[in-house]
C-alpha cells in the first residue's frame, strides 16, 4: 500500500449536507463492490415501493458528513447506537502506521456514505510480522461482510482517537512521535472509587461509530478492525444506546434527562473556547478535541429503592421535566444560590449538577456524547443493607467528554465530583481512557493524522 497523499479540496464545516455516495442497496442491485476510496459520484440506491417507502426508510437513508475540517461524530445529533473500540498497535514503524491511518480513513469515508467497498486488506511486508491470520492457507478475503446490506447510512459517523501509547510505550518512542504528544493528552489520575478494568480501558487508538441502526455501527468497526491485525489488534469494544431525542432531551437509565446542558444536543455557544483546540495547543492538533470516556455503572436495583423526590435531591433536578430543583423549565439557568423559606439550599450542596456546573468550576466545560449500555446481569454482594448476594444489572452510562484541555475541564470537574458527588453512592467507574481525537480528513484524498505523521 502507498502512502495517502494530502487531498485537495475544501472542507466541509460539520452539519453541512453531503451528496451520497452509492448505497448498499444499489451495490447489491448492481453486483458492483466499490474501491474504498470511492467515496462520491455514485447513485443512490434503486427506488423502492410505496409500501415500504416511509419515514424508516428515509432515516436510514441519510448520511451525516465525513470530510471536513472537525471529525463527525462529537457535535453531530447524537444517533442511537454507538460501538466504541480502541485497538493496541504493533506496527513495527511508522510507515505501516501511515498507511493503516490512510486506509482507515478511506474505509470510513465510504462507510458513512452508505457504500460497500471492499476492505483494503494490508499485509505486513515480511512474513515474520504475520500473525492474525497464521493459520490460514488463503489471503483474507477483502469483501465486504453483508451484515449492513440494505440497511442504508444510517447517520453513521466514524471517530478516530490518538492514545498516549502512540506516542511512546513503556519508555519506547516507537515511532518517533513522542515529542509530538501534547501536553493536553495527560494521564488520567485515579479517583477516588474507581474499580477500572485495565483491560477495558485505555488503548493507542480509538474508534467511535455512532448510527442509527445497531448493525450499521457494528458493521463500520468490523470492517475497519480487519484491515490489518498484524498491524492494531482489538484492545476493547463496548456497545451503547440512546432513545431517539425527537421527543426532548433523552433519559438515561436513571429516568432523568441527560444532555440539559453542555451536551452535543445544547451545547455551549462558543465550541473554540470549549473544545476545539486551538493556537493553545500543538499545530498538528488544531481543529481538534480531546476525548475523556468513562464507563460508569448504575446500582439501578440500589436507585429504584428511593422515591423520585430522594433522586431529584441526589441529582439536583426534577425527573419529570428535567427543570433544575424550584424551577419549571428544563433549560431554566441554575439558581445555585435560591433557598426554601426555611432558608435551605433548593439544590442541594451535594446535589449532581451543583458539583459539575461551571459556576462551580471556574467557567471549565465539558461536551458530553452519552450512551446507556447493558451488559446483561453479574453476581454481586450488596454495599449497603440488606447485604444481600444477588444478581445485578451490568449496566449505566458511556460518558463520552469532549474539551478543549482536560486539565482545565474534565480533571478538575471529575476531582471535585468524586469526593462529594451524591450520585457516588449509586455509581462505580469501571473503564476509562484519554484519546487526542485530531482533526477532520478534508476531502478525498486526505487521511486522519496527516496533520502528526506526513512528513
Amino acid at each position: 500500500m502507498t502512502s495517502p497523499k494530502q487531498g485537495q479540496g475544501t472542507s466541509q464545516g460539520q452539519g453541512m449536507s453531503q451528496g451520497r455516495g452509492m448505497s448498499r442497496r444499489g451495490v447489491l442491485r448492481r453486483g458492483l463492490l466499490v474501491g474504498a476510496g470511492a467515496v462520491g459520484g455514485g447513485v443512490a440506491g434503486g427506488a423502492i415501493g410505496a409500501d415500504v417507502a416511509d419515514a424508516g426508510s428515509a432515516t436510514r437513508e441519510r448520511t451525516e458528513p465525513f470530510w471536513g475540517t472537525h471529525q463527525g461524530g462529537i457535535v453531530t445529533d447524537t444517533q442511537q447506537h454507538t460501538v466504541l473500540a480502541a485497538f493496541d498497535l504493533t506496527a513495527t514503524n511508522r510507515v505501516e502506521l501511515v498507511a493503516l491511518l490512510g486506509a482507515w480513513t478511506s474505509l470510513a469515508g465510504a462507510l458513512t456514505q452508505g457504500q460497500a467497498p471492499t476492505v483494503p486488506i494490508y499485509a505486513p511486508p515480511t512474513a515474520a510480522q504475520r500473525s492474525a491470520y497464521a493459520d490460514a492457507t488463503d489471503a483474507s478475503s477483502a469483501a465486504d461482510s453483508g451484515e449492513a446490506t440494505g440497511l442504508g447510512p444510517a447517520r453513521l459517523t466514524i471517530t478516530v482517537g490518538f492514545g498516549a501509547g502512540l506516542f511512546s510505550t513503556g519508555g519506547t518512542d516507537r515511532y518517533g512521535l513522542a515529542a509530538q504528544r501534547p501536553a493536553a493528552l495527560v494521564d488520567l489520575p485515579r479517583f477516588p472509587g474507581d474499580e477500572l478494568v485495565a483491560d477495558e480501558s485505555g488503548g493507542d487508538l480509538f474508534l467511535q461509530a455512532c448510527a442509527d441502526d445497531p448493525q450499521v455501527a457494528f458493521h463500520a468497526v468490523r470492517a475497519i478492525a480487519r484491515i490489518a491485525p498484524d498491524v492494531a489488534t482489538l484492545r476493547w469494544t463496548q456497545v451503547g444506546y440512546s432513545p431517539s431525542n425527537t421527543g426532548g432531551t433523552p433519559r438515561n437509565l436513571m429516568g432523568f434527562k441527560d444532555g440539559t446542558m453542555n451536551s452535543n444536543a445544547h451545547p455551549p455557544a462558543d465550541l473554540d473556547a470549549t473544545m476545539w483546540v486551538g493556537a493553545e495547543g500543538p499545530e498538528w492538533m488544531r481543529g481538534g478535541s480531546y476525548l475523556v470516556y468513562r464507563r460508569i455503572r448504575i446500582a439501578l436495583e440500589h436507585w429504584d429503592r428511593l422515591v423520585p423526590s430522594q433522586q431529584e435531591q441526589v441529582i439536583g433536578r426534577h425527573k419529570d421535566s428535567g427543570a433544575p430543583l424550584g424551577r419549571h423549565d428544563e433549560f431554566a439557568a441554575l439558581e445555585l444560590s435560591a433557598t426554601d423559606p426555611h432558608g435551605t439550599l433548593l439544590i442541594p450542596a451535594e446535589a449532581h449538577v451543583r458539583l459539575a456546573a461551571p459556576e462551580s468550576n471556574q467557567g471549565a466545560v465539558i461536551v458530553r456524547r452519552a450512551f446507556s449500555y447493558n451488559s446483561g446481569t453479574t453476581p454481586f454482594t450488596e454495599r449497603w443493607p440488606p447485604w444481600r448476594q444477588a444478581l445485578e444489572y451490568n449496566a449505566g452510562l458511556l460518558f463520552l467528554a469532549y474539551q478543549k484541555d482536560p486539565r482545565t475541564a474534565f480533571v478538575p470537574i471529575f476531582s471535585r465530583l468524586a469526593i462529594t458527588d451524591a450520585l457516588n453512592q449509586f455509581t462505580t467507574h469501571t473503564a476509562s481512557a484519554i484519546f487526542a481525537v485530531p482533526p477532520g480528513a478534508t476531502a478525498p484524498g486526505d487521511w486522519i493524522g496527516r496533520t502528526l505523521l506526513a512528513p
